[in-house]
């Protein structure tokens, strides 16, 4: 490719570094990322929308990122001027008239915003294959699931359209389509980052923000360049010790981290997880910190139904908010069939049904929250199982309880951090036998971002994964 052929070698940083430094203009890297789509997504399908010159020209010249190319999800954001479909048929067409105060971060942190990024309808799936843009296909292999919801935006990343892109996790959409990319995705504690300026917060809390990137010092540089409440938000994160990015050079003191070869109901993962969650253990260990194989104990039956109220209850909401815009019924055809099902299945729930959930979902931070009274941090696969086969988890089918226990028994790992609302990683460590990435979550207590980072920066330099691309990035 013509346009500044190293531009797969860096990270978001080290692009800005090189545009600080006059090596290198935002116009190539502009210029670099546009080809690289343009010759990638038609088999990717990874971006769906390219904003017009005028959205990406607006952008400060100075900031961390000053000059890097950018992608957001097509879903939980609004960017002036710009459609947003939510993955959805029934949005199509909608426009956004204002910024989201994270876009307006972003604007600050001196990114261009080139485009959005492919979603599963409403962020319902942990698989990406929205009907209305069609299934987005993972750069590893495209018989494997990419991961979801925010599928498109870890295949922009891992496929180097971009280095870092915008996504959003409710119950694991950030954590799960890294862990299938080979990419680093944090989820930050419940009101880390910002989700106004028209709402307080997503999902009743489940639903957060935040960026994939391939380095970890991206996703600290992206944390402290968007933390912080807005007015009137409803409740914020405790205050960071200091910068995010600064926490990675700095001394800690060793950690004691729990794992566990099980799921939450008590069954064995996968031998291939076990055995890679063992050899992350012994890792952690060599790098000086105190492991122990122990789980936190809580009623996972219980909140895997709390989850599916508060979901479906959100969704069912969206759904008659946009009845009222468009002012008509939601129709065959509108969304897709497992979502109408799960609306209608919620459309019927009491308020008290939604406190019950709720409350189901507070008495489980309780248990973690003493469970983290003895650990600092707690090692898990990120999925349960190693990348599973392309349309899995089928949003096209018709018995929703079906489609529920495949969706919630491999995201199970990742949902109950959503649940109560802590930080956790997912971090691209290992390989199947196939050559498919396989992702470790490291989950902390609420607020505990900074050391959740410092591990992972860690783990990042006893094993790097920054030369590990798959196949189609080469093409």
């Amino acid at each position: 490719m013509a346009a500044f052929d190293e531009y797969e070698r860096y990270d978001a940083l080290g692009l800005a570094e090189l545009v600080r430094a006059g090596q290198v203009s935002s116009a190539e890297l502009v210029e670099a990322a546009t080809l690289r789509i343009a010759a990638r997504n038609p088999r990717l399908r990874a971006v769906v929308d390219l904003y017009a010159g005028a959205t990406s020209a607006r952008r400060a010249m100075d900031g961390p990122f000053a000059g890097v190319p950018f992608l957001l999800k097509d879903l939980g954001v609004q960017v002036a001027g710009e459609r947003i479909t939510n993955g959805s048929a029934f949005w199509a067409g909608q426009v956004a008239v204002k910024d989201s105060t994270i876009v307006q971060r972003y604007r600050a942190a001196g990114l261009v915003l080139l485009g959005s990024t492919a979603t599963a309808e409403y962020g319902l799936s942990c698989d990406t294959r929205p009907a209305l843009h069609g299934a987005t296909v993972n750069p590893w292999n495209p018989d494997r699931m990419p991961g979801g919801s925010s599928g498109g935006a870890a295949v922009a990343v891992a496929s180097g359209m971009v280095p870092a892109a915008h996504a959003t996790d409710g119950g694991g959409s950030i954590r799960i389509p890294s862990s299938c990319c080979g990419l680093f995705g944090l989820k930050p504690s419940r009101g880390r980052n910002p989700v106004g300026p028209d709402v307080g917060e997503g999902w009743n809390g489940l639903s957060v923000q935040h960026v994939i990137t391939r380095s970890v010092r991206d996703s600290a540089a992206f944390l402290d360049a968007t933390h912080g409440p807005e007015p009137g938000d409803p409740y914020a994160a405790p205050a960071p010790e200091g910068a995010f990015l600064q926490a990675l050079g700095e001394p800690f003191a060793p950690c004691t981290i729990a794992f566990q070869t099980v799921d939450h109901f008590g069954v064995p993962v996968a031998p291939a997880l076990a055995d890679a969650i063992r050899r992350t253990a012994r890792l952690l260990e060599s790098l000086g910190h105190r492991v122990e194989e122990a789980r936190p104990e809580f009623d996972a039956a219980a909140l895997k139904a709390a989850m599916f109220t508060i979901v479906g209850c959100n969704a069912a909401h969206a759904v008659r908010t946009r009845e009222s815009a468009l002012g008509r019924p939601c129709r065959d055809g509108d969304v897709e069939p497992i979502t109408r099902l799960w609306i209608d299945r919620c459309a019927g729930r009491s308020g008290e049904d939604l406190v019950r959930a709720i409350g189901t979902i507070h008495a489980t931070a309780r248990r973690f929250g003493r469970f983290f009274e003895r650990f600092d941090l707690l090692l898990t696969p990120t999925c349960a199982s190693p990348v599973l086969p392309a349309g899995s988890i089928d949003m096209q089918g018709r018995d929703l309880d079906a489609y529920y226990d495949r969706l919630y028994a491999h995201n199970g790992f990742t949902a109950p951090c959503n649940c109560i609302g802590i930080p956790a990683a997912s971090v691209p460590l290992e390989q199947d036998t196939d050559g498919m990435p396989i992702g470790l979550q490291l989950a902390a207590p609420l607020g505990g971002e900074r050391r959740l980072l410092q591990v992972s920066a860690q783990l990042e330099l006893a094993r790097p994964w920054a030369d590990r691309r798959p196949p189609v990035a080469a093409a």
